[in-house]
């Protein structure tokens, strides 16, 4: 019976697990002429690059024109990959050098239209709170404002080092500077990060003031006034405000 068994159970094997090349076998297969693996580095490594860019040039067209810039020169000079060093080493290196001629000369390439979020097919939109989604964007936010208040010198050592992650060893030969260097530059970059989100939460965080504060003031004076409408209570409270007196006094 159990020979049986045996024979009636079908052995499935196991689809192989799809090919996952590195970056420099596909540059071995870019350079043999299978172009179209290109989009394999580029979709690696393109936010990478747009955050280098960025945190050059400082405004989101000039760092598209970087990038874009970046990949063509990488493709067109991918002969002169000798994996001396790795392959994200130095495509981060052709970034770098092509956002600081772009500082120093402000030229433009060819722009690149944003695409409009569709909500209907976006998975993001689709599965995302829209309040979480709103929240995380405005921490973002007021993240990349202090990145980018951070002086010239700090800024692009702090985004290779704890954005993208990347070694010391790296970090010093992506922007050609020694290692010691690197280690200086980040622990007064994170320093100088600190003081600037401490003053933005200091002014920024849990806002309590015009309508919000409004309303507040109607829904006290509502209680301790009982025989006053909601209503009432809240435009005098507009009329205060107004009149440059703060919301939460008494009248």
């Amino acid at each position: 019976m159990l020979g049986k068994d045996r024979m009636e159970v079908e052995v499935q094997e196991a689809a192989p697990a799809p090919e996952i090349l590195s970056d420099e076998d596909v540059v071995d297969r870019v350079r043999e002429g299978e172009v179209d693996l290109f989009e394999t580095l580029m979709r690696r490594y393109n936010q990478r690059l747009y955050r280098i860019a960025r945190s050059v040039v400082r405004d989101d067209p000039g760092a598209e024109d970087v990038v874009q810039e970046a990949w063509v020169r990488a493709y067109t000079h991918l002969d002169q990959f000798e994996r001396r060093a790795r392959f994200s080493t130095w495509l981060a290196r052709i970034a770098i050098h092509e956002a600081w001629a772009r500082a120093r000369r402000g030229r433009r390439f060819v722009s690149i239209e944003p695409e409009r979020a569709n909500p209907m097919t976006d998975p993001v939109s689709r599965e995302s709170d829209p309040e979480k989604t709103a929240a995380d964007r405005e921490s973002a936010s007021v993240l990349e404002a202090a990145i980018a208040a951070l002086p010239d010198l700090y800024r692009g050592v702090l985004v290779l080092r704890d954005v993208e992650e990347l070694s010391t060893a790296e970090t010093a030969e992506c922007l050609e500077l020694t290692e010691e260097a690197v280690k200086t530059r980040l622990h007064r970059a994170r320093g100088l990060l600190r003081r600037e989100l401490a003053g933005t939460m200091r002014a920024g965080v849990y806002p309590f003031l015009g309508a919000r504060c409004d309303r507040m003031v109607a829904a006290v004076f509502a209680r301790i006034r009982p025989g006053t409408s909601a209503r009432a209570n809240s435009k005098a409270a507009e009329k205060r405000r107004g009149a440059g007196r703060p919301g939460l006094t008494w009248p």
